[in-house]
C-alpha cells in the first residue's frame, strides 16, 4: 500500500507512451515498422523496471532539514533554509514541496535540483508574514528521480513545527545599531546636534573646535593652562509611553500591514531605544477602553513585557474614546512625560472631536500626536491628467492631502507636537523625534 501511495509517473513516461501508440498506428501503413515498435516496447518495459528497481531501493535516502529562526517578524522578509542531503550512491533528481502555513496562501511553492552521491545543497527562500500570531509549517514533501525519469517517488519527512510571529524584531536589532552606535551615519536614524544643556555632569576633557564655548571650565583652565570644557550627557529615568489607537481608523492597510500594524512594530523599536538610553519605556494601548496597561520602567525585562503585549494586541471595529484614554493617562501615569500617541485623523473633523482631550494632555505631558499620509490617495496629485475624471480625482486627491498638513497646523497652534509620515516610514521618523527631543532637553 505504501509502494502504491508514493509512486508516479512522469510526464516522460506519457511522451514515450505516446510515441509508441503513434509508430503502432503507422505500422498499419508500414508493416515493417511492426517489428520496431514490439522491440521498443519491450526495451521501454525493461527500462521502466530497472528504474522502479533504482528509485525505490532501499539505499535511496534524502534528508532534508529547514532552519527556521525560533520567531518571526512581522512585516519584514524572514529567511528559510532547507538543507537537502543526497545520501544515496546514484544522482537524483529532486523536487522539494514545503508545505507553507496557510496565512501565506502560497500553494505552488516547489524547489527543483539535481544531487549526486553526498552532495549537499543549501535553499534559501524569504517569508514576510502580514499578522501576528502561530504559524504552522507542515511536512517537506521530497519527490525522486534518476536518471532514466521515468517513474517517481514520494517521501513524506515529517517536519512540523509552529513558529509564533512577533513584532519586528530584525526591526529592533536594525535600529538598535544604528541609533546607540556612535558611529552609526546612515540613512534614516540621524545624529541631532545638541542645542541645550543637560544637567547631568558627566566629565572634563580638552577642548576642541566646536564645543560650546559656554561649558569652558575655567578653573580646570587655569590648573591645566589649556581650555577645558564640561562634558554633559542626556538626562536619564525620564518616562516615555507610546499610546496605540487600535480602533477602526487603524485598520487601514498598506502594503500588507495595517496602520495598527505599523504601530506595533514602531511601537517596539522605540521602547528599546528608549531603555538603550537609560530612560523608562511604557506601553497603553486603547479603543473604547484602555487594553494594554504596562508602567515605565527600566528593567531587565521590561522589554519582554511590551513585546508579549503587543504580540497579542489587535484592532477593534469600534470608534476611539478618547475621554476614557485621557482619564486613564491621568490615573497612571505619574510625574510629566513623553507620550507618542499613534492615532490616524482622516479630517479635520475628526481631529475637532479628540482635540480638548489632546489638549488636556499635552497641558500635562510632552505629547507628540503620530498619523499617516495615506501614501495610495498622494499618489493620484502627481499622477498624469489625461480625462475629466482625472482631473477630478487628482483634485480630490489634493483636496485630502490639504486636510492631513492642516490638521498638523492645527496641532502646532494649539502647542501639540505631530509627525505627519508615510506607514512604511513610521519608525524612522519616530526615532528621529525621540532624539530631537532628548537633545533639546525637553524631556
Amino acid at each position: 500500500m505504501s509502494f502504491v501511495k508514493n509512486f508516479f509517473l512522469t510526464n516522460r513516461f506519457f511522451y514515450a507512451m505516446g510515441g509508441l501508440v503513434v509508430l503502432t498506428m503507422l505500422s498499419y501503413a508500414f508493416p515493417l515498422l511492426l517489428v520496431v515498435v514490439k522491440a521498443a516496447a519491450v526495451l521501454y518495459a525493461v527500462l521502466i523496471c530497472i528504474d522502479i528497481l533504482l528509485i525505490f531501493n532501499r539505499s535511496i535516502a534524502v534528508d532534508v532539514v529547514r532552519d527556521v529562526a525560533p520567531v518571526l517578524s512581522l512585516g519584514d522578509d524572514n529567511p528559510v533554509n532547507l538543507s537537502v542531503v543526497n545520501r544515496s550512491r546514484v544522482k537524483l533528481g529532486i523536487i522539494l514541496i514545503d508545505e507553507l502555513p496557510q496565512q501565506f496562501q502560497i500553494r505552488d511553492f516547489t524547489i527543483r535540483m539535481k544531487l549526486s552521491p553526498g552532495e549537499r545543497v543549501e535553499n534559501k527562500y524569504l517569508l514576510r508574514p502580514l499578522s501576528r500570531g502561530e504559524y504552522h509549517f507542515g511536512k517537506v514533501l521530497v519527490y525522486l528521480t534518476t536518471n532514466f525519469g521515468i517513474v517517481k517517488r514520494r517521501i513524506n519527512l515529517p517536519r512540523e513545527t509552529t513558529i509564533a510571529v512577533y513584532p519586528s524584531i530584525l526591526q529592533l536589532k536594525k535600529y538598535e545599531l544604528k541609533t546607540l552606535s556612535q558611529t552609526a551615519t546612515e540613512y534614516g536614524v540621524k545624529k541631532v546636534r545638541r542645542v541645550g544643556h543637560s544637567y547631568e555632569f558627566e566629565h572634563i576633557k580638552q577642548y576642541v573646535r566646536g564645543d560650546d564655548y559656554r561649558s569652558i571650565n575655567w578653573k580646570a583652565t587655569g590648573r591645566r593652562t589649556q581650555l577645558m570644557v564640561n562634558q554633559y550627557e542626556d538626562e536619564k529615568s525620564q518616562q516615555v509611553y507610546t499610546i496605540i489607537d487600535k480602533s477602526r481608523v487603524m485598520h487601514m492597510p498598506f502594503n500588507g500591514l495595517s496602520l495598527f500594524d505599523y504601530a506595533v512594530n514602531a511601537s517596539l523599536v522605540i521602547s528599546n531605544i528608549v531603555l538603550g538610553k537609560q530612560d523608562k519605556a511604557g506601553l497603553i494601548t486603547f479603543a473604547e477602553q484602555p487594553k494594554a496597561l504596562i508602567r515605565a520602567e527600566r528593567s531587565k525585562v521590561q522589554l519582554k513585557k511590551i513585546l508579549d503585549a503587543l504580540y497579542r494586541e489587535k484592532e477593534d471595529a469600534v470608534e476611539a474614546n478618547y475621554e476614557s484614554m485621557y482619564m486613564t493617562v491621568r490615573k497612571f501615569i505619574p510625574g510629566r512625560s513623553l507620550l507618542f500617541l499613534y492615532t490616524n485623523f482622516e479630517s479635520t473633523y475628526a481631529l475637532q472631536r479628540a482635540l480638548p482631550q489632546l489638549k488636556r494632555l499635552s497641558n500635562q505631558h510632552l505629547l507628540v500626536v503620530v498619523f499617516f499620509e495615506n501614501t495610495e490617495v498622494t499618489a493620484h496629485t502627481s499622477a498624469q491628467v489625461e480625462t475629466f475624471e482625472d482631473i477630478y480625482t487628482q483634485i480630490t486627491a489634493e483636496h485630502y492631502t490639504l486636510a492631513k498638513v492642516q490638521i498638523a497646523q492645527q496641532l502646532r497652534q494649539v502647542g501639540i507636537l505631530s509627525i505627519l509620515t508615510k506607514p512604511e516610514n513610521l519608525t524612522v521618523a519616530t526615532i528621529n523625534k525621540y532624539l530631537e527631543l532628548k537633545s533639546r532637553g525637553m524631556i
